[in-house]
């Protein structure tokens, strides 16, 4: 797929899970479980899925899933599974390396978005992409580095602590566009300054909607994570947001959905909902 002069890739990262309650918040079981089915221990399987976009000049990866640094202990908390997929593998499938990402894009800096932003090579950290700048929103960047104890769980500073070292950060308000052909929606209901790009040309539009909607079954207005930090402006955010996503028929990207790379939306005149699977790139 070519939007906006970028060649478009879909990049799984790692497979893992997370409590399903979680993940849907106020939604009731029997309901979100028909959606997404919960194993013995509540917990929904799910991916990290990074978007490569190619084309102007650079090679970009809208964030890089949970990365591998993890002890054993993390990993059977979150089943993490990054041998059947991951980072280098999916690169690789489109003829790929670490060291041709010209860019990182960061849209928040929880652990499952920019943990693969850094790898651990002979016990020490290093960059995971030696040639990139990293891109991060600076409000964002204030709440990984001050969190709350609520977020505090969210934020790991191996993440990002030796690309600050390195001079590879680029700290951006994300409401100017600072990528060619990419602008943004910045939104404030799961976490503070998180930055959705969005690509588009006369013909499509593409958003990556990180943890807004993470997967199709978080479409409907109601749907949304105990994770977030300001359910409720999830919602408002929704709701300013979907017309225009039916409007103008654009593909929503997921990055946590298992089995949807994308999709258009569809409204009944009462719910929102996926209306067609869109696949990015096989």
């Amino acid at each position: 797929m070519n939007i906006g002069g970028y060649d478009l890739y879909s990049i799984e990262t790692s497979i893992f899970s997370l409590d399903g309650g979680a993940m849907f918040g106020i939604i009731p079981k029997p309901l979100w479980e028909k959606e997404v089915p919960a194993d013995d221990q509540n917990r929904i399987t799910i991916v990290t899925r990074s978007l490569l976009l190619v084309g102007h000049d650079r090679k970009i990866i809208v964030d890089t899933g949970n990365g591998d640094k993890w002890q054993d202990k993390f990993k059977a908390i979150y089943n993490i599974d990054t041998e059947t997929v991951n980072l280098n593998l999916s690169l690789a499938k489109y003829g790929f390396t670490a060291e041709d990402i010209t860019d990182v894009f960061c849209t928040h800096m929880h652990f499952d978005h920019i943990g693969g932003n850094t790898k651990l090579v002979d016990g020490r950290l290093e960059p995971t992409f030696p040639n990139a700048t990293y891109w991060m929103q600076n409000e964002n960047w204030d709440l990984a580095n001050s969190p709350s104890e609520k977020d505090q769980g969210s934020f790991m500073e191996a993440d990002w602590s030796v690309l600050a070292e390195n001079g590879m950060i680029e700290i951006v308000d994300g409401k100017e566009s600072f990528l060619p052909g990419i602008t943004m929606e910045i939104s404030y209901g799961h976490s503070t300054g998180m930055m959705l790009p969005k690509v588009q040309d006369s013909s499509n539009t593409i958003v990556y909607m990180a943890d807004l909607i993470p997967m199709a079954a978080h479409i409907p207005l109601p749907w949304v994570m105990a994770y977030d930090i300001h359910p409720v402006l999830t919602v408002q955010e929704k709701r300013a947001f979907l017309p225009k996503v039916v409007e103008g028929n654009w593909i929503l990207f997921f990055e946590h959905d298992p089995i949807h790379q994308g999709c258009n939306v569809h409204f009944d005149g009462k719910h929102y909902r996926l209306k067609e699977s869109v696949t990015i790139s096989e």
